[in-house]
């Protein structure tokens, strides 16, 4: 018997044609690594994406050239675009202008709460969604030194200054609202979230930041988002990792596989070997791993070594 995660029922939103919240399955979505400018090959990137899974993509927008490559990328790609937008306002108003489908703005580095207003009232009558991405190195100046003054706890100002963004949005009747609350300790990460979501019922993005390389990043994204998500909260995922931006979309996979919120998956399971192994299961196990990655049904694929183990049939 399969114990499933009671899931919080968070405010739907709509970007482009993806449900996010609301109940509908969590989406799974990675970053490109590449400059927007250089718009053939974060098309290229994108389609490697899409092929692995990947349900949206956010591209970073830093200058004027990445808007001339950013109108290209929305116009072709598949799955829906968002725009990563830091310090410049002006470029989340001409992402806006170049068809993205959902912006990504950092509360503490847009600045002025009249260049907000701007983005709100572009992005309310396009239709287009906002996440407000929190991270711990980008709050408010007043935050951090409440921290450092052992006034408030990391995860107490990460969640005042997702409140604070959310209320300026709120207040311009503004409601399409997404909310990450990313550091790079697991921990602190863990509380944001729970005391976020006690607060408001926005649809959540999930996620470690800088976690670093495949190794060390695919255990500290496991267990902060593991946590998140048995919680019951988390709309969306990104597993952030130092490697191929593909690695996110599998490990994404994975996660939400093994905590069953994912069912359309081939649960792949393969026995850690010992002296008693009479094949070369693991390069079996490799082959049989890529192959069952594309299988999007809900079996079970099981190579053992010998008789001794195997999965369990029945549930």
């Amino acid at each position: 018997m399969k114990i499933a995660i009671k899931r919080k029922h968070s405010k739907k939103i709509l970007v482009k044609n993806v449900e996010i919240g609301g109940g509908s399955s969590v989406k799974v979505q990675s970053m490109c690594n590449i400059k927007t400018a250089d718009y053939k090959k974060v098309t290229a990137q994108i389609r490697r994406l899409v092929k692995a899974g990947c349900e949206l993509i956010r591209v970073s927008v830093k200058d004027d050239s990445d808007i001339d490559g950013l109108k290209k990328i929305t116009a072709s790609s598949a799955i829906p675009v968002i725009a990563d937008i830091h310090f410049d306002y002006k470029l989340a108003l001409k992402s806006i202008e170049a068809g993205v489908h959902k912006l990504r703005l950092n509360p503490g580095n847009i600045g002025e709460d009249w260049k907000v207003r701007e983005i709100v009232k572009a992005a309310k009558e396009k239709k287009i969604p906002i996440r407000i991405g929190v991270n711990l190195g980008s709050i408010e100046k007043n935050l951090l030194k409440k921290i450092e003054d052992g006034r408030m706890s990391a995860e107490q100002a990460v969640v005042a200054s997702a409140i604070r963004e959310s209320q300026l949005l709120e207040a311009l009747d503004f409601k399409d609202i997404a909310v990450s609350l990313k550091t790079s300790d697991v921990m602190t990460t863990v509380m944001s979230y729970l005391l976020f979501s006690e607060k408001r019922n926005y649809p959540l993005h999930v996620g470690i930041t800088e976690t670093g390389t495949l190794r060390n990043g695919l255990v500290k994204s496991a267990i902060g988002i593991s946590q998140i998500f048995l919680n019951g909260i988390g709309d969306t995922v990104r597993v952030s990792l130092a490697a191929d931006p593909v690695e996110e979309i599998y490990a994404a996979y994975n996660i939400l596989k093994i905590l069953h919120l994912r069912e359309d998956m081939a649960d792949f399971i393969a026995c850690p070997t010992c002296g008693r192994t009479e094949i070369d299961l693991l390069q079996l196990a490799a082959k049989v791993e890529k192959i069952v990655y594309m299988i999007r049904q809900p079996v079970k694929i099981a190579v053992m070594g010998c008789v001794v183990n195997g999965p369990l049939i029945s549930e």
